[in-house]
């Protein structure tokens, strides 16, 4: 369409100029609905009048002083001036201020040489472009101008239409999601890289359905996607499907969409099919649910813990204000740790903090009476909850009885690891204490000392009444020890 209508022009123009430069004496004209006319171009306008009404493309002839001397019937439609004569005002109102201005001036520089330009016919039921030509011509023994509009519309689009596709297939290349168009028959016309991670071959001049073999979730079976490509095709948008694609080489979570594919027209030309990798969502989706079943699972295992720490605590102390206070302070103890735990997103925590959050409340900032050896070693969450207990009750027997209970008094504390055992050893050394004796009843805070590592074989914990001081020997097992 646009190479004919530009063949045409060419022509028009070649004629003009024929006729400009007096080498043509008559015109034969061949319209396709009557036989040929012969048009002479001598002895007066009327012979040109009528060559003028047998073309094709709006023609209109000036005088030397730009005033109107006639319109053809091609021109009058184009700007729907009606029937009967043309006035040169009757032009000028047919056309916007700037299309008026790019006329006039063309005609005024035309005097001695064609000039060329385009304008927009606005107005209409739909706009118009133009190609106005204007080129002196002389009729008889007038000078003048002859004037020609082109309707280029038709190329104008054609241009844009190219533009806008060549636009299309940037945005397409470059988008970062996997990205089809198909035809109205769900043929694959284009695919930027990114499909490369769900098909491995050309998909180009595949149907849909055979380049991508899709399992949409959640339709029940009833959902394919050849109906997505229907869909779409039919004028309809879908958006927010997720699919898996088995077959494919990378990606095999995908969220698809499909919408019309419109070029030029409120008509679907195919349709556009836009899939996101869902691997990530799926992956942290896993990951979230893994942690609530972890969660789920921490919360059960601290409730039956505090349930029978209450039930120990209860049974060894005499009185309800001895079982709050012993109580009170193994969940606080409990707790310390359990926030050390939050605060490292429940991940490997060093001796050295479990042990600090767990004495503090008893020596505050006076951190001379507690000397640390080794302790830099990570141990897991679980074995941090238990040793975090035993410090606890090792504490709040040296505060009672032990070591802290006087001012001079010391804890030590060395933590190694010897090569092919399969534990990590904490020694409990009190110094410069009172003298110790062995309790006269077992309470439970013995109890919470030499069982609470023994979650595993290998861990337990064995309580010493030296007479120079309470020494605890702590074996943490090796499967919690974090790069042992």
């Amino acid at each position: 369409m646009v190479a004919e209508l530009r063949r045409r022009l060419d022509e028009a123009e070649e004629t003009l100029r024929a006729i400009q430069e007096g080498e043509v004496d008559a015109l034969v004209v061949r319209p396709s609905d009557r036989q040929e006319e012969v048009f002479t171009l001598e002895g007066g306008t009327a012979s040109y009048h009528a060559f003028m009404e047998a073309m094709d493309l709006g023609a209109a002839a000036f005088d030397s002083k730009s005033r109107l001397l006639y319109a053809n019937k091609t021109l009058r439609e184009l700007f729907n001036l009606g029937v009967g004569i043309v006035q040169t005002a009757d032009l000028q109102d047919a056309l916007d201020d700037k299309s008026r201005e790019t006329v006039t001036g063309l005609i005024r520089q035309a005097g001695e040489a064609k000039r060329t330009a385009e304008i927009r016919l606005v107005g209409g039921p739909q706009d118009l472009h133009l190609q106005v030509t204007a080129a002196p011509l002389r009729i008889g023994l007038d000078t003048g101008l002859a004037v020609t509009f082109t309707d280029i519309t038709a190329r104008v689009r054609g241009a844009a239409a190219e533009a806008s596709e060549r636009a299309a297939h940037s945005i397409i290349a470059s988008a970062n999601e996997a990205v089809v168009v198909c035809d109205l028959d769900g043929i694959v016309t284009h695919a930027n890289a990114a499909v490369a991670g769900i098909y491995s071959g050309n998909p180009i001049g595949k149907r849909f359905e055979d380049v991508i073999p899709l399992v949409l979730l959640d339709t029940t079976g009833l959902l394919r996607a050849s109906d997505l490509v229907a869909l779409a095709v039919g004028g309809a948008s879908v958006q927010g499907i997720e699919a898996t694609a088995p077959e494919a080489p990378r990606v095999k979570d995908l969220l698809m969409s499909a919408a019309p594919l419109r070029v030029g027209s409120d008509k679907a030309s195919g349709c556009v099919i836009t899939m996101v990798d869902l691997s990530q969502r799926k992956a942290a989706e896993k990951q979230q649910l893994l942690l609530m079943g972890e969660l789920d699972h921490r919360v059960k295992n601290t409730l039956a813990l505090v349930l029978s720490i209450s039930k120990r605590t209860a049974s060894t102390e005499d009185t309800v204000q001895g079982f709050q206070s012993a109580f009170s302070g193994r969940i606080q103890a409990l707790a310390a740790t359990h926030n050390l735990l939050a605060d490292r997103s429940w991940s490997s925590i060093s001796v050295s903090e479990v042990i600090a959050a767990e004495i503090e409340p008893f020596i505050g900032q006076s951190q001379s009476r507690l000397q640390l050896e080794g302790v830099d070693a990570l141990i897991t969450p679980r074995a941090a909850i238990a040793l975090g207990l035993v410090v606890h009750e090792l504490a709040t027997n040296a505060v009672k009885y032990g070591a802290l209970s006087v001012e001079q008094g010391k804890v030590q504390v060395r933590v190694s690891l010897q090569e092919g055992e399969d534990f990590m050893r904490m020694d409990w050394l009190e110094v410069a204490g009172p003298k110790v004796a062995p309790p006269t009843r077992k309470g439970f805070g013995q109890t919470v000392i030499t069982r609470s590592m023994q979650y595993m074989q290998n861990g337990g914990a064995e309580l010493e009444y030296a007479p120079d001081g309470v020494r605890c020997s702590i074996r943490v097992p090796i499967e919690d020890v974090v790069n042992a």
